[in-house]
């Protein structure tokens, strides 16, 4: 039955509880389909994880409408986790399309209803090619179903819309099931974070995975560092010319001994009279947290805001033999795009 069309919401509607009921009220009979259709798995899903997995060639992933946009999702998401695919039109297939297709790729359907005429159409041409064909459907007895070598049945009965006509528990059911088959390829092949960072290299979850610290740290003319004789009068002009927010103190050997950061400075001078002619290391901390300069980025940037001692805004990067090599502010971290 269609909604009224001049149906006005009463004023307990719009009051941000009964909005706020309304959304949850879809999560709930979202989640709720979701869990039916996890229940429902069946060998039919186990056979097509198998097929998939010793595939030697591509996945096509079709659908149209709503189905269409879970379909170029999922043909994405095999995408960047290793099973090369690619969304295939079904009207467009059927104009030339089709010449992309050969018969070792495997095509996964989607379609709520399963007797959407061009996907079917689709899927039956595929099998002319000696294509492996899954279907993602509601309709476990559709012409869809019956023509698939793979049915991964969605039984939802009722769409979250109060309608029941716009997909939302069956299009959140399809994208489940790819899902579903996604992670479970991503299990078997050991697909690893590092192979992930490979598909991603310019986003910023590829980039978390692979910056390490020695790309963004401080080296050379730019690492503030002065020796452990010098007074704090004599060491001010290197904490405040380099403009990192402290310096990095070592001994004669070059080995670090401490760091003292803006704080340390001010700390000593409201303290001291004669601050700024005591030895840097009556200011300095002389347990600093180092890193290794091969330490992830986004690793140390946790290490900055959990640290036990509290946070810090500053790591030092040293070598084997304790000598510092780099300085990380947590701005360059931020600045690299990793959150």
């Amino acid at each position: 039955m269609m909604n009224e069309p001049d149906r006005k919401p009463d004023a307990e509607e719009l009051t941000d509880d009964g909005l706020i009921a309304m959304g949850r009220e879809t999560f709930a009979l979202e989640a709720e389909a979701l869990t039916t259709v996890g229940a429902s798995l069946d060998a039919e899903f186990a056979g097509a994880v198998r097929a998939l997995l010793a595939s030697k060639g591509r996945v096509l992933v079709t659908g149209l409408g709503k189905s269409g946009i879970v379909a170029r999702k999922l043909a994405a998401t095999l995408t960047s986790t290793g099973t090369p695919s690619h969304f295939i039109h079904p009207v467009e297939a059927a104009h030339g399309d089709l010449g992309v297709v050969r018969g070792a790729d495997i095509l996964i359907a989607i379609s709520r209803s399963g007797n959407n005429d061009e996907v079917v159409a689709l899927l039956e041409r595929c099998h002319h090619f000696g294509m492996t064909t899954m279907a993602i459907t509601c309709g476990r007895e559709s012409h869809l179903a019956v023509a698939a070598d793979f049915v991964l049945h969605t039984p939802v009965e009722r769409e979250a819309c109060p309608l029941n006509l716009t997909p939302t528990s069956s299009a959140a059911a399809a994208a489940a099931m790819g899902d579903a088959l996604v992670t479970s390829l991503i299990r078997l092949r050991g697909f690893k974070a590092e192979d992930f960072a490979i598909f991603h290299p310019s986003g910023s979850l590829g980039r978390r995975l692979v910056m390490k610290v020695a790309e963004l740290m401080h080296t050379g003319d730019e690492l503030p560092v002065v020796r452990s004789s010098l007074s704090l009068r004599e060491s001010l002009p290197e904490i405040v010319d380099k403009r990192l927010g402290g310096v990095c103190v070592v001994d004669d050997e070059g080995r670090l001994a401490g760091l003292v950061v803006d704080g340390d400075v001010k700390r000593v001078l409201l303290e001291n009279e004669n601050a700024l002619d005591l030895p840097i290391t009556k200011a300095m901390n002389e347990r600093p947290t180092t890193i290794d300069p091969q330490m992830l980025a986004i690793d140390a940037l946790r290490m900055m805001e959990q640290r036990k001692r509290g946070p810090v805004t500053l790591l030092i990067a040293v070598d084997d033999d304790q000598r510092p090599v780099g300085l990380l502010h947590i701005h360059d971290v931020l600045r690299a795009g990793l959150l």
